[in-house]
């Protein structure tokens, strides 16, 4: 496998036949080839070669290839050759997410996101973003929302990608059978797409269940009945009730048991936090019957004496990605310290986004940095663990982790959509754009635009 970048350019000779420098076909081991089959996305063509005496590596092809392959523009590109035969340029990565508009924000608020991640890599590879109704399979073709470089987008029809980004932001769009069955033909194609969908809650615990990482997820149970909330607060005197497809903290309620003053709810309501007191379980049961519809589609999960600063508990935003070696890595930590009297870490709800190292010192001093480095590696593991057992490709993860008074470290949530909102952090920045790239990097190895071994 021969991999390099080079220049493309148009030719307007009529010829079925692409140019190369000396220089690009030495690096591809072509130089005595006469004729090869250029690929772009799911496009090909069965084309001429002819060398040409300049200096670098540049590609001349013809106008007429470049329409039939449907090369989305000139300038820099990838260039893969694997068996003296097919050479490959790219990688063409297609963003599969929803489109509101062509304006100057296709793709509604998360426009500039999508624009921040195509800038990783774009002098060598080819982005789009597109939602499941710009393609069309029968030409093997999407309708994609370009970036153009001086601003502003651009709608291009290209041949289906090499590799997909899955951030379809509806967890309801992507639970309906045509979603699925419109991700799969990308699989069946030979496609790679990673980010399936949106993990449920209880999807990770069974994920875990059975696997050396399930040490640290607490004790969790689905559609919970009174019986068993009662018995989980008699034997961890807190729990937490989290809508199975919760995100952001809404609709979760912090119940706790004290012996001598009774059952006490927290939760959000109109924006304010909320503290309730019952003396007796039926009337707390009773409240939440009436507010959740007897609890359905609710997990009941331990609650953990975590780590503390002015006693409001700390718990971390651990991004993790995929990087060109097929290898998880921590991207990015941000902790988060509760608000008085709220029920979430979330900055939502009164939360304040720190570093784990303002943190750490803080309560552990010279053993803040062990600490961390324990908690990636449990990150990594969960991580590993869940690959395993998901039969979807995963190229990105956040996980919302603690740490307990006695150092265990534990798995409270598990996305597979991760936001980014820890990297709204001045100290996060950097750490930001490296998560972008990993993922940039995951998909060049997925599309196999990657040198044998990557250092």
């Amino acid at each position: 496998m021969s991999l390099t970048t080079c220049t493309i350019h148009v030719t307007q000779r009529q010829e079925k036949v692409i140019y190369l420098t000396s220089e690009l076909a030495r690096s591809l081991k072509l130089a005595k080839t006469r004729s090869v089959i250029l690929h772009v996305g799911s496009k090909s063509a069965s084309v001429g070669l002819k060398l040409i005496k300049k200096a670098g590596n540049h590609l001349h092809v013809p106008n007429s290839i470049m329409s039939q392959l449907r090369i989305p523009k000139l300038g820099t590109s990838m260039v893969v050759c694997n068996n003296g035969k097919d050479i490959r340029i790219g990688p063409l990565i297609g963003i599969l997410t929803s489109v509101m508009s062509s304006g100057t924000a296709p793709f509604g608020s998360r426009t500039g996101f999508l624009r921040e991640f195509m800038r990783a890599g774009s002098d060598k590879s080819f982005y789009f973003g597109f939602s499941p109704s710009d393609v069309n399979w029968s030409q093997e073709t999407v309708q994609g929302i370009f970036p153009r470089s001086e601003g502003g987008w651009v709608r291009k029809t290209v041949p289906l990608p090499d590799v997909v980004y899955n951030r379809l932001p509806s967890r309801k769009a992507e639970k309906m059978a045509s979603m699925n069955n419109f991700k799969q033909r990308f699989v069946r194609k030979g496609i790679p797409l990673f980010n399936w969908a949106f993990y449920e809650k209880w999807d990770v615990y069974n994920l875990l269940e059975g696997t050396d990482a399930f040490r640290h997820v607490p004790e969790s149970h689905i559609n919970p009945s009174s019986g068993q909330i009662k018995e989980m607060l008699d034997k961890h005197k807190f729990i937490y009730l989290k809508p199975t497809g919760g995100s952001l903290g809404i609709g979760i309620y912090r119940v706790t048991y004290n012996p001598k003053r009774g059952y006490y709810a927290r939760f959000r309501r109109s924006g304010k936090n909320v503290l309730l007191r019952f003396s007796r379980f039926d009337s707390l049961m009773s409240m939440l019957n009436r507010s959740n519809a007897r609890l359905n589609h609710y997990v009941a999960q331990q609650g953990i004496r975590l780590i503390e600063i002015d006693n409001c508990p700390i718990d971390f935003r651990f991004h993790l990605t995929k990087n060109i070696n097929n290898q998880w890595v921590v991207a990015g930590i941000g902790a988060k310290k509760a608000g008085k009297g709220s029920v979430t870490t979330h900055v939502r709800s009164g939360g304040q986004l720190m570093t784990p190292d303002q943190v750490l010192r803080q309560i552990f001093g010279s053993r803040a940095e062990q600490v961390l480095n324990n908690a990636k590696e449990t990150a990594i593991k969960l991580a590993e663990a869940l690959e395993r057992n998901d039969k979807h490709t995963l190229g990105e993860l956040g996980f919302d982790l603690g740490i307990d008074q006695n150092e265990h470290i534990w798995m409270f949530e598990a996305n597979s959509k991760p936001g980014r909102s820890i990297f709204k952090h001045p100290a996060l920045k950097g750490e930001g754009k490296a998560a972008l790239k990993h993922v940039y990097d995951y998909c060049l190895y997925l599309s196999r635009f990657r040198s044998r071994r990557e250092s």
